[in-house]
């Protein structure tokens, strides 16, 4: 694997693609600036061999054109003081005033660049726009795992233009080092923790998994369709009825291959979506009509730990409830409670996908596990297919 650690950037103007898009709160104040720490220690490598920074990213999605509410410009002084040092800001990404201030940089001086998407040709992977970008630096590095299962013009058509001079940065090293540990080199019981609203976004990545895997544990809103596609009783919960037919298949194939499925035997069953609604635990397979399940309930919690407590390998996408509303969040926190303790146990725990990562950062538990995941997206793209347009273009 080609990363910064492979290449002296002295000299070099280095062209770097990270995903800063971070949430903004009404006053362009970032909520959460994971993203942006976690490519800190790329650009302090370039920065150290004597080399300077030109940073491309997206920020939201924005329509038609700039819009005021996604320009990168409200980020500028937060990378200035992760970085301890002024960041230059150009507004626009290509263009003249873009050029002439990435031709001026001197060595150790950091360049954003703005907004991406406000061009459609960055989505649409257009040539002559990774050419332009392109022309503004030496060297390419890939740091934004979070995007790179998008072929669009700045995470992979640009890398063409640099057929000696591109990398992977930290971020990109380190999650594909980790994907792969968990799917080539795990150690067994192995276990796969998939959860949130639909069987439909999961159908490929548990295909894929049920030849590694030892242990499958189904949860959140999933849960109700499998539970009724085996004759359960499941009230007004979030069911893919179209679904139904997959469902068995994926109990059968698993059933065929040795991996132990389990799904919930309890949930906490609402009388509607609001955390003030009134609410009951139940048999998971007979829950009232008028009633929703809106969490796992303490039996699956129990059965769960079990699992996890004796496994050496985990990964874990998607939450087991409505973990946004307190009197819904119990199984979601046991689960990253229980993925914490085994961690400390010995288990290698990958967790992936916006959800999850919200869940284990809610319960300050980022640091309990062994790699917490900074692409949802493209961490599942992986599992399903292997690879990523973003890393297939620096791998060629």
């Amino acid at each position: 694997m080609k990363t910064v650690d492979n290449y002296n950037f002295k000299g070099k103007k280095a062209l770097v693609r990270v995903d800063f898009n971070v949430p903004l709160d009404a006053q362009y104040n970032i909520t959460d600036d994971t993203r942006i720490r976690a490519a800190i220690p790329t650009l302090n490598k370039i920065i150290a061999d004597g080399g300077s920074v030109i940073l491309m990213s997206h920020l939201g999605r924005p329509k038609d054109g700039p819009d005021e509410k996604y320009s990168l410009k409200h980020i500028v002084n937060h990378i200035s003081k992760l970085l301890n040092r002024p960041v230059l800001f150009a507004a626009d990404c290509i263009g003249a005033d873009a050029k002439s201030i990435a031709k001026e940089l001197k060595a150790g001086e950091v360049l954003l660049l703005e907004n991406l998407r406000f061009y459609k040709q960055e989505t649409a992977g257009t040539e002559s726009f990774a050419h332009e970008l392109a022309s503004l630096g030496d060297v390419y590095v890939n740091d934004a795992f979070g995007t790179a299962h998008r072929a669009h013009a700045s995470t992979t058509i640009i890398a063409k233009f640099f057929p000696n001079d591109k990398v992977f940065g930290y971020v990109m090293a380190n999650e594909l080092a980790s994907i792969n540990k968990v799917l080539n080199k795990s150690q067994k019981p192995f276990t796969a923790i998939m959860g949130g609203a639909k069987v439909s976004g999961k159908i490929l990545i548990i295909d894929n998994l049920l030849d590694k895997i030892d242990n499958l544990i189904i949860g959140g809103g999933m849960a109700y369709t499998f539970i009724k596609a085996q004759g359960g009783k499941v009230g007004s919960s979030l069911v893919e009825e179209d679904k139904l037919d997959i469902a068995l298949k994926i109990l059968k194939d698993a059933k065929a291959k040795g991996v132990n499925i389990y799904i919930p035997v309890d949930t906490i069953a609402a009388s509607a979506f609001s955390n003030d609604a009134v609410k009951q635990t139940v048999d998971i397979k007979k829950i009232p009509d008028g009633f929703m399940g809106l969490d796992i309930g303490p039996e699956s919690e129990k059965i769960f730990a079990e699992v996890i407590m004796k496994s050496k390998t985990i990964l874990w996408n998607g939450p087991m409830g409505v973990f946004e509303m307190s009197n819904f969040e119990n199984g979601t926190r046991s689960i990253s409670d229980d993925i914490a303790a085994a961690t400390k146990l010995g288990a290698y725990s990958l967790i992936g996908g916006g959800d999850s990562v919200a869940a284990i950062n809610k319960y300050n538990l980022a640091d309990d596990v062994s790699y917490v995941s900074t692409g949802g997206g493209a961490l599942l793209e992986y599992i399903e297919s292997g690879n990523l347009p973003g890393v297939k273009a620096i791998e060629e």
